[in-house]
């Protein structure tokens, strides 16, 4: 990899479903045929934060609230280095609408999730959710 990173923001996207159990949100894109974890690239002038919160607006639909901060993941992209750094977020309100970037929106059980999602860096995301809401530190 060369070059500066691509910057990028995400969330792992949770909702309340009962007592102690919980749902997170998976977008299906279809110009990669994957299940991931909302998230897109910074615009010029935004921060980290801003985009996590209007990426997860964008592609799920649903308002939030930022809460911890995950580990930041780093891989290749499209022959680019890319850094992206996550945040868990509760899902206040909204309703999804499918679009052209995304066509589906899943809520999964974490297990069901960690499961469907296509890329391996993102399943220790999920941990790293159940970790900071389970009253640990997931930040590394």
């Amino acid at each position: 990899m060369s070059g500066a990173p691509v910057l990028a923001a995400g969330c792992v996207l949770w909702r309340a479903t009962a007592p102690g159990e919980l749902e997170l949100a998976l977008v299906h894109r279809p110009k990669y045929d994957d299940w991931s974890l909302p998230k897109g690239k910074l615009k010029r002038g935004e921060t980290a934060r801003a985009c996590a919160v209007r990426e997860v607006l964008e592609e799920t639909g649903m308002r939030c609230a930022l809460g911890a901060a995950l580990p930041m993941s780093r891989y290749e992209s499209e022959g680019r280095p890319k850094e992206v750094r996550w945040w868990a977020a509760e899902a206040l309100d909204g309703a999804f609408e499918p679009s052209r970037e995304v066509d589906r929106l899943l809520w999964l059980a974490p297990a069901e999730a960690r499961a469907r999602l296509t890329h391996d860096r993102d399943r220790p995301l999920v941990d790293a959710l159940l970790t900071v809401l389970s009253g640990g530190d997931a930040v590394s």
